[in-house]
């Protein structure tokens, strides 16, 4: 009988969940009816995000990132969670700022010095990865397997940091990395439409929006429109998340603030400068305070902090740049 020759081991903790366990949830607390899943925010956090759960987000705080949603994690004070840095900058780092998170498993991660000193004293604990990696261990996640091989990873340092295994390949002999599926607890999607049901619908770039949805237990989609469902029947083929996939929707406008949504406002350069300057403990706690405690909803956010006429600008400067696609 082959045995699979293990040529090396990563040596960090991961996130696993057993497939037949995960199967066994969808098939138990998944609901296929045709069922109203549109609320507010705070009740989608409130309802489907628990302390101690490994949350994965989609896309980047760049473009199209759930950053309502992430605010609204911060502003409910979830605790212990385990995080999926995939493509993030403003996320990851503001979740640490507020003492949401334990865990970071990082593709990539910005604003280095801050989040530099919490790794430091021991506060979040940081588990090497890339983008490549993890984007694969979701897909393998929705296949419903345990494992998925594959080449990333491979002739660098950050396997020995990650949680993957090096083994010889069977069939050709040469070496491949073994990446753990990655199965979440909860994942928050921000997409440009959506329905009441939960069918989504995202325009321009995506990683693995799909499979980060159907890899995860809970989702919470958070959308710029709500539309009816006779306009995902008109064009079926455009329907990326399927209703079943969903748990909650929530419509939220400049839901991607103060990153951009391709198609409706670009990002707010000015703002994530504000937060790239952060680099003391008192400038973060100062940022969520103003930003996040000291108002009570997105709504609320987006009137106080940001206004309208920085939006309508936003809006407009997306409106030239589709000009010249």
């Amino acid at each position: 009988m082959d045995v699979i020759e293990i040529l090396d081991k990563g040596k960090a903790e991961f996130h696993f969940v057993h497939p037949d366990d995960f199967r066994e949830y969808v098939r138990d607390k998944k609901k296929r009816d045709w069922e109203d899943k549109l609320m507010e925010e705070r009740e989608a956090v409130k309802k489907f995000v628990d302390d101690g759960d490994y949350l994965a987000y989609d896309f980047s705080s760049l473009t199209r990132g759930p950053q309502s949603l992430i605010r609204e994690i911060i502003r409910q004070r979830k605790k212990r969670l385990w995080i999926c840095a995939k493509f993030t900058l403003l996320e990851s780092v503001l979740l640490a700022g507020a003492g949401c998170v334990e865990k970071i498993d990082v593709g990539f991660l910005g604003f280095g010095p801050y989040i530099a000193s919490k790794v430091e004293r021991g506060e979040v604990k940081v588990y090497d990865w890339s983008n490549g990696s993890i984007t694969y261990r979701l897909v393998a996640g929705a296949m419903g397997i345990p494992f998925i091989p594959a080449r990333d990873l491979l002739g660098t340092d950050t396997i020995k940091h990650s949680g993957a295994i090096v083994a010889k390949d069977p069939f050709s002999g040469i070496p491949v990395a073994l990446l753990p599926a990655l199965n979440p607890d909860v994942a928050v999607i921000h997409v440009q439409e959506a329905d009441v049901y939960g069918n989504a619908r995202v325009y321009g770039p995506t990683v693995a929006t799909l499979e980060t949805a159907m890899a995860s237990k809970k989702v919470i989609i958070s959308a710029e429109r709500i539309v009816e469902t006779i306009e995902f029947r008109k064009d079926p083929n455009m329907t990326l998340i399927p209703y079943y996939l969903v748990d909650a929707v929530v419509h939220a406008p400049f839901g991607a603030y103060p990153g951009g949504t391709q198609g409706y406002y670009e990002m707010d350069a000015e703002h994530y400068l504000k937060l790239s300057s952060i680099a003391t403990e008192e400038d973060m706690q100062k940022y969520l305070e103003e930003y996040i405690y000291d108002v009570d909803s997105h709504e609320e956010f987006l009137e106080k902090k940001v206004g309208m006429a920085r939006l309508k600008e936003l809006v407009r400067k997306a409106e030239i740049l589709e000009g010249f696609r």
